[in-house]
């Protein structure tokens, strides 16, 4: 489970570029993927301790776990549920934490503002939408030296998936819609590295919910 969100005062963002999904901006990120179930994943050996190597037919055995990843707005807060891993998730908000309700019926949500983004160093994840529903995904190349800025919000039209390699930042993705569902695949170790944006920088990042 995520750590909690950290209250900022005073509120700062920082907004993403976004760009349009293709082979060519997601090279080094990922790719997409035009059908989920062939979709391989990439398991990353266990690392040595020390001098002597792990084993080449060890080390590399945990295999995938897939669930569905469902994603849903309450009011002003997008939350989750990864039935991979069997966790739930408060995402982030579409405006000042400190002024987002759960019961708005009202909200206009233009953007999410993520405190937090992960990389799994054990392997790669595939999402697959469900729905030809667009979404936004922010990324950033591997290097735990990661900053706000180099974050990129990549916009997908739902006619194909996404497949992050190991190791690069995201943090789940963001439908266009006010509940959907998408397939999800990952290694089953789920070895997570974090970065909490507001803790370390002081700035949410602000993920733009439009088409670019």
């Amino acid at each position: 489970m995520q750590a909690t969100p950290l209250p900022l005062r005073p509120f700062a963002a920082h907004e993403l570029p976004l760009v349009r999904a293709t082979p060519e901006t997601l090279e080094g990120y990922g790719r997409l993927i035009p059908d989920y179930a062939t979709c391989p994943i990439e398991i990353v050996r266990w690392p040595a301790r020390g001098w002597r190597p792990v084993d080449s037919d060890t080390g590399d055995e945990g295999g995938t776990t897939e669930g569905i990843f469902e994603f849903w707005w309450r009011g002003d807060m997008l939350y989750g549920r990864n039935g991979a891993v069997g966790d739930t998730y408060l995402f982030g908000w579409n405006r000042d934490p400190a002024e987002a309700r759960e019961d708005r019926a009202d909200a206009s949500r233009t953007q999410v503002l993520l405190w937090h983004a992960n990389y799994h160093p054990d392997g790669g994840q595939v999402f697959f939408p469900r729905e030809k529903v667009p979404f936004v995904v922010p990324l950033a190349l591997p290097g735990d030296d990661v900053t706000p800025d180099k974050f990129t919000a990549f916009w997908f039209d739902g006619s194909a998936g996404l497949y992050i390699h190991p190791n690069v930042w995201h943090e789940a993705v963001f439908p266009l819609a006010e509940r959907t569902s998408f397939h999800d695949k990952q290694g089953r170790v789920h070895a997570r590295i974090s970065v909490d944006f507001a803790r370390e920088f002081g700035v949410y990042l602000s993920v733009p919910l439009r088409r670019p």
